[in-house]
């Protein structure tokens, strides 16, 4: 049975790699496992043990705690519907398409998307 923390830092991994527009062969390459460990972790199947998780945020640029970030306590979340907006490949692609935006369009952009969502 899947833990609702394995869940969660699974799909930090999975957000973080997407958002840097890396493939799971090219990370598990740079951590030194097979892709299907990356699968198994990123869905939440396998644990990530405290050295693994340490290599893996080295390779993604980002601190350990990034993966815990946003996380609610496991008792809320085994019960949570899944409201992760970023884990379709469709907003991944929107999020990293937007980030390559200049500031100033971007910022113009964001304030249309806010007027859209409104009406």
């Amino acid at each position: 049975m899947k833990h609702a923390v394995d869940v969660h830092v699974g799909k930090r991994i999975r957000h973080r790699r997407w958002m840097l527009g890396m493939t799971q062969q090219q990370l598990a390459d740079a951590v030194g496992i097979k892709f299907q460990q990356i699968q198994k972790y990123e869905t939440g199947m396998n644990r990530v043990s405290a050295s693994r998780l340490w290599d893996i945020a080295n390779t993604l640029s980002v601190s350990v705690a990034f993966f815990f970030d946003e996380m609610l306590d496991a008792d809320a979340v085994d019960g949570a519907p899944d409201m992760d907006v970023l884990s379709s490949k469709e907003a991944m692609e929107l999020v990293r398409a937007y980030s390559a935006i200049p500031e100033e369009q971007r910022r113009r952009l964001f304030d249309l998307a806010r007027v859209l969502s409104a009406a």
